[in-house]
């Protein structure tokens, strides 16, 4: 993930570095989703999760595009 503050700054960036352009979501998105991706990542039960985990994680967030889900 990178954070930028506009498109115009995702488009410089893109050219810049020769990659396309993902998928722009809001930061409290990216927040909620390093709290439910990384919050349980010190307890003994920790488990790697997979990819049904990870689906479900970006649909409680509202990630529900081919980018996430695809």
């Amino acid at each position: 993930m990178v954070l930028l503050r506009s498109q115009e700054e995702v488009d410089d960036w893109c050219r810049a570095t020769g990659e396309p352009n993902g998928e722009i979501v809001p930061l409290a998105w990216v927040w909620e989703l390093s709290r439910a991706w990384f919050g349980d990542r010190m307890k003994p039960e920790y488990r790697v999760r997979s990819l049904d985990d990870a689906h479900e994680i970006f649909r409680d967030i509202g990630l529900i595009s081919d980018f996430w889900l695809g």
